[in-house]
C-alpha cells in the first residue's frame, strides 16, 4: 500500500510540475507553431488529446478526420502527432517526403536493451551504421541473383500453403491472414536463416520464436506514461527498459 501511496504522490508531483511548466511556456512554444500545424480537436491542458483516442483509436481517427481533414494533428501528453488519413495524403507523405519523415518512432519498450541503437527498422536512417547495414543487406541478401537463386524455393512454400488450404478445407472458414503470414514468414525466414520459423510442430526454435516475437509486439503496444510525457520517460515507472 506504501509503494502505492508513494506513485500516487509522485505522480501528483509531477503532473503538477508539468503543468506549471507548460504555463510557463504558453506564449512562446506551446503557441507559436500553433498556425502551422494541421487544424485538429481542442487540447486539454496536460494530457493534450490522449483522451479522444478511446479504446479503438483506429475507430476515433477516422471519425476525427470526418471533422478535421484528412491531415489532422493531435497532442499525445507532451507528444505533437501528425495524422494522415486518405490515400492523397499518404501518397504526398510518402514520396515528397519520405526522408524527412522516414524515421521510425521509438517507445520506451523499443529502447530495452538498447535494441533502437542496433536494429535496422529502428535506427535513424541518416546514422552511418543504418547505411552499412542497408549496404549488406542490398550486397548480400537481396540481391537480384540471390532472389532469382531462391525462386524455386518461394515455389515450395506457395505449393505448401495450397496444400495446407486443400487439407483444411473441410466445410470449415480458414484465417486466410494466418496461413499467409506463415507461409510468407516461411518463405523470408527459409532465404535469411535457411529454416522455417513458422514451423511450430517440428522445430522448438520457432516456437520460440513465435513467442518473442508476440511479447515485443505485446510491449510495444501497451501505452506507456513514458511515451507521451519525456519528464515520466526518464523514471520508466512501467519498467519497459529493463528489457
Amino acid at each position: 500500500m506504501d509503494l502505492y501511496l508513494f506513485l500516487s504522490c509522485s505522480l501528483c508531483l509531477i503532473f503538477t510540475a508539468t503543468f506549471l511548466h507548460l504555463l510557463g511556456r504558453s506564449k512562446t512554444s506551446d503557441r507559436a507553431p500553433a498556425g502551422k500545424l494541421p487544424p485538429g480537436p481542442t487540447r486539454v491542458p496536460i494530457i493534450g488529446n490522449l483522451h479522444n483516442l478511446g479504446p479503438n483509436p483506429h475507430k476515433s481517427l477516422a471519425d476525427l478526420a470526418k471533422v478535421h481533414g484528412p491531415l489532422m494533428s493531435l497532442k499525445l501528453g507532451r507528444v505533437t502527432t501528425i495524422v494522415a488519413s486518405s490515400p492523397a495524403m499518404a501518397k504526398e507523405i510518402l514520396q515528397k517526403h519520405d526522408k524527412v519523415l522516414s524515421n521510425r518512432h521509438v517507445n520506451l519498450a523499443m529502447e530495452a536493451l538498447d535494441h533502437h541503437k542496433f536494429s535496422l527498422p529502428l535506427l535513424p536512417v541518416e546514422s552511418k551504421y543504418w547505411r552499412n547495414l542497408r549496404k549488406v543487406c542490398n550486397s548480400y541478401i537481396f540481391t537480384a541473383q540471390r532472389l532469382d537463386s531462391n525462386e524455386e524455393l518461394r515455389r515450395v512454400k506457395v505449393a505448401e500453403l495450397v496444400e495446407g488450404v486443400r487439407r483444411n478445407a473441410s466445410g470449415e472458414a480458414i484465417d486466410v491472414a494466418r496461413v499467409a503470414f506463415r507461409a510468407t514468414l516461411n518463405a523470408m525466414s527459409s532465404t535469411i536463416l535457411s529454416m522455417d520459423l513458422a514451423d511450430e510442430e517440428r522445430s522448438e526454435a520457432a516456437r520460440e520464436f513465435k513467442e518473442l516475437a508476440r511479447g515485443i509486439m505485446e510491449d510495444c503496444a501497451t501505452p506507456n506514461l513514458g511515451d507521451f510525457f519525456p519528464l515520466l520517460a526518464r523514471m520508466d515507472l512501467q519498467g519497459s527498459r529493463g528489457g
